[in-house]
């Protein structure tokens, strides 16, 4: 069923950050992490699952522990604030922790009040009710992969929560262009039903491309925790709750329109008030109202091609180093040591992947010497590899190999490209 609304467009604090051009960075070589795999959930689940049966590298997880009260993790999420005349809703996102804070108990809590306590004013004058509003943009982005939460809704006219993704490119090419996948909405008059929509240029608003899924027995939503997720994968999207799929999407659904989610996308947590589709609050609905989020977290296991060691000289493994998954980390060689840094899988479409991202040559560089890095998968020249029988990985934008710098296989040696020679540090094996 297609979300019939017109599009929740980011607000001004954040397209600050996309309007940035991405600087290479590399950072200081360290020692891999130990192994720290999240196994996939056991729970059982039907012949038509969601989840790939393999281990998952998680690359992004807030589990929202802490102290009752607090604000929420300040080096995962920005929040938003002001109003959004766009779909005509009544709310205002407040800063800080007002209207998102942690319970104490393991729960992020978004929550929406009738109240104005600061004179805030919104498109339509004063405003009547506040709310909160997150997103990971300048601090993580994902291609691909397993995105969910586990959340509790909110019930009541008017109320309308969201757990969805935006194109990390939105402040260079703007809404729908960037494209929107909205992994659950809910609105308060149909408290037994959620959504998953994806908008793209010419399939946006009320014209996205979606459906619904509605519990069994008129059980509503906010009666209980659920599992929101998309399985996402090159050329393919599928939504399931708690583990039930109920929708996949490929380009051959939208009529020959652009397919515009072969890129990074960063992910958002809201709980709106009001607008064109929930519509407004009535004298039924009581305040205030609550979005309560389990947790959030995104997973390598999106349908890429299972992952394995990539070996080199004296035996080493081509390591991201410290497992970290920023922009701009080293990739180097170390001890192999089965660590989810050292799952790599090699894609059809030409890129080599770990952690959710690609390994990439700095800057696009072609030069002698140009270290490579992991960064998030861009389809760019710098990111396409080839690994032929002959056990060189090469970079043809460069016509250079990936080589060991210095022929060393200390750990910690950095990864570069080179002008193959045939030398024992530009071979590789790549376990498939």
């Amino acid at each position: 069923m297609d979300s019939p609304r017109l599009p929740r467009r980011l607000l001004l604090s954040v397209v600050s950050f996309l309007a940035l051009a991405s600087l290479s960075t590399g950072l200081t070589q360290g020692a891999s992490a130990s192994a720290a795999d999240r196994a996939a959930d056991s729970t059982a689940r039907p012949a038509a699952t969601a989840r790939p049966a393999k281990a998952a590298a998680v690359t992004f997880s807030d589990e929202f522990d802490g102290a009752a009260g607090s604000a929420v993790n300040g080096s995962k999420w920005q929040i938003e604030t002001g109003d959004n005349v766009n779909n005509h809703e009544r709310q205002y996102y407040t800063a800080g922790n007002s209207n998102a804070a942690l319970d104490g108990q393991g729960h992020l809590v978004i929550t929406a009040r009738r109240e104005n306590p600061n004179n805030y004013q919104c498109w339509y004058g004063r405003c009547e009710y506040t709310s909160a509003r997150l997103n990971t943009s300048g601090k993580f982005t994902t291609t691909y992969g397993r995105v969910e939460a586990r959340m509790k809704v909110p019930r009541g006219q008017g109320m309308w929560p969201a757990f969805w993704m935006l194109g990390n490119d939105i402040g260079q090419v703007g809404w729908p262009n960037s494209g929107e996948i909205d992994i659950m909405e809910n609105v308060g008059f149909e408290p037994s039903t959620v959504h998953g929509t994806l908008h793209g240029p010419g399939y946006s608003g009320s014209g996205g491309i979606g459906a619904g899924y509605s519990l069994p027995g008129g059980q509503a939503f906010a009666d209980a925790y659920h599992t929101f997720a998309v399985d996402w994968s090159p050329n393919a999207i599928t939504w399931s709750v708690d583990g039930t799929v109920y929708q996949r999407r490929t380009p051959a659904d939208l009529g020959g329109r652009q397919w515009v989610f072969n890129k990074p996308f960063f992910v958002i947590l809201n709980l709106a008030v009001g607008g064109y589709w929930p519509g407004d609050p009535d004298g039924s609905t009581s305040f205030p109202q609550q979005l309560l989020v389990d947790y959030v977290r995104v997973s390598t296991d999106g349908g890429q091609p299972a992952g394995g060691a990539i070996t080199g000289v004296g035996g080493k493994c081509v390591d991201v180093a410290g497992g970290n998954n920023a922009n701009g980390t080293a990739v180097q060689l170390y001890d192999c040591n089965g660590s989810a840094a050292q799952q790599w899988s090699v894609g059809s479409d030409g890129t080599i992947r770990a952690l959710g991202k690609c390994l990439d040559v700095a800057s696009g560089g072609t030069a002698d010497g140009t270290l490579v890095q992991l960064w998030d998968c861009n389809g760019s020249a710098a990111q396409q590899w080839a690994v032929p029988a002959a056990r060189d990985i090469v970079n043809p934008q460069a016509d250079k190999c990936l080589d060991a710098t210095g022929g060393s296989s200390a750990n910690g040696t950095r990864l570069q490209i080179w002008t193959c020679t045939g030398a024992a540090n530009q071979k590789w094996t790549v376990t498939r």
